[in-house]
């Protein structure tokens, strides 16, 4: 290795025991790194930031036993994208932490350490900034979906909009659906609760309108806002 941005594998076709743990621990380390920094003001599982601390060195890995060939690499990691289709969607920020990790993971494997380093330091400083300044909407600022089903004989349009008023600071519906063969309507609302709003009183007063029939309150970052 010539230079702290140097590939540490030079121009060989072969890795050394010494370059394979070097090329594990680096990751790894990022890895703690960038979970440490999503989980900074942000709503989490312990499996979520394990995994997450864990994706950098096994990106890292296999584009090592791919002699640092990108495309072969890519083929071989997208087999571990099958595994997406047995999982809950996951919300924007999860994916972008999730893409960081293996990117991080993809620059070690090309024995690019110090890039890898300052990449993780760059990207997770800028996700700490956004959550510690709020960009974007903020802790104060969380929104909620709410999901109200109604009869279809009942005109949705301004039903629920005086307790909306009196329990939010703002709301919008963003997606209203049919179900059960056009006899129910499934509306969607974007909602930001007052601070001293009660849900249960809220989802009570909306029971009386909607004839007792479904209501789902949850975060923004949940799921489907369309489902």
């Amino acid at each position: 290795m010539t230079g702290l941005f140097d590939s540490v594998f030079g121009t060989a076709t072969t890795i050394t025991v010494q370059e394979f743990l070097i090329c594990i621990a680096v990751p790894l380390v990022i890895g703690v790194f960038l979970a440490g920094m999503y989980a900074f003001r942000s709503k989490y599982t312990q499996s979520f930031l394990v995994t997450l601390a864990l994706i950098p060195a096994v990106v890292c890995v296999v584009i090592m036993m791919v002699n640092g060939n990108v495309g072969a690499g890519v083929a071989v990691a997208g087999a571990f994208s099958l595994v997406r289709f047995r999982s809950v969607p996951g919300s924007a920020k999860e994916i972008c932490a999730i893409f960081l990790a293996m990117g991080a993971g993809l620059v070690t494997g090309m024995g690019f350490i110090g890039y890898a380093v300052l990449f993780a330091v760059i990207l997770g400083g800028a996700m700490f900034i956004c959550s510690l300044t709020g960009f974007g909407g903020g802790m104060d600022g969380e929104e909620r979906v709410l999901k109200i089903t109604v009869p279809e004989n009942l005109d949705y349009t301004e039903a629920f909009d005086e307790i909306l008023a009196d329990c939010t600071e703002n709301y919008r519906l963003t997606n209203v659906k049919t179900t059960n063969m056009g006899s129910l309507f499934k509306l969607t609302y974007v909602v930001k609760l007052n601070k001293d709003t009660n849900q249960k009183d809220m989802i009570d007063r909306l029971r009386v309108r909607n004839g007792n029939l479904e209501i789902m309150l949850m975060q923004v970052d949940s799921g489907d806002m369309t489902l």
